[in-house]
């Protein structure tokens, strides 16, 4: 469908009605997905998405039809610069399904500025959903290189401190943050396995579906022995081609 085209809404909503599939929706549905529901792969959205490009009027209307697949791909299209904190807001406020929270939050809360103030802001949410978003937005900040590490020294003491006690996503985002905080750098690594020693098993119910809250040591752990044996890998795949520069020259001075 022409990108032309796909501007208008119920083409969109038709391409995605057509992309749709009952064992989709079936696994959706296990997942915590509300109707309405085409039931569209992420692969099929990332197709639309690739043909619409940025369109935040049409991500607009997307979410307006409350159709989660419409959502999540109005979240994919949506031109962060475009929205306000205000909107951030309202679009979190209409979510209760811990995917489309995710997404949510990788694509449009981390992109837009002021993300420090928007999770410690969410974070404080006594709604699961919310507080949820705001602990994904943190693992966020983990990752930047720009964030205090002060500020995410006392998140990890806070991780500690409540994670037990936190809502039934929340707990699940907070793992996941606690994580982030500790790949960071070889500073928090320590002081992140120590935290998880302490706070134990994080109990998530997934529900109906195969999904785990991943313990968090092991994954800190693999992790940065994967970033460590890809470090050398590049160490040694340059040390490769600056040898065989040096043989080059060396049979070039030989020949001449």
């Amino acid at each position: 469908m022409a990108t032309t085209t796909m501007t208008r809404i119920d083409a969109v909503l038709a391409a995605l009605e057509a992309a749709g599939t009952e064992q989709n929706r079936k696994v959706y549905r296990r997942h915590g997905a509300r109707e309405p529901l085409f039931g569209v792969s992420f692969a099929e959205l990332r197709k639309l998405q690739k043909a619409i490009k940025r369109d935040h009027d049409l991500a607009v209307a997307l979410w307006s039809t409350g159709n989660t697949d419409a959502r999540t791909l109005a979240c994919f299209v949506a031109d962060p610069a475009a929205m306000t904190e205000a909107e951030l807001d309202v679009w979190l406020a209409e979510i209760d399904y811990y995917t489309l929270v995710d997404v949510f939050v990788g694509n449009v809360a981390s992109k837009v500025s002021g993300v420090r103030e928007r999770a410690l802001r969410w974070i404080e949410s006594e709604r699961d959903w919310t507080a949820q978003a705001g602990w994904d937005l943190v693992g966020h900040l983990a990752s930047d290189p720009d964030t205090d590490d002060e500020l995410l020294a006392g998140l990890l003491a806070r991780i500690e401190r409540e994670i037990n006690r936190a809502g039934n996503r929340t707990r699940h985002a907070m793992n996941g943050a606690l994580i982030a905080i500790g790949i960071r750098s070889e500073a928090f690594t320590d002081a992140a396995v120590a935290a998880a020693e302490r706070i134990g098993s994080v109990i998530v119910d997934h529900g109906e579906t195969g999904c785990v809250t991943p313990a968090a040591i092991p994954y800190i752990q693999k992790t940065l022995a994967y970033r460590d044996a890809q470090a050398r890998k590049r160490a040694a795949t340059e040390a490769s081609r600056a040898e065989s520069k040096v043989e080059t020259k060396a049979d070039s001075r030989v020949r001449a």
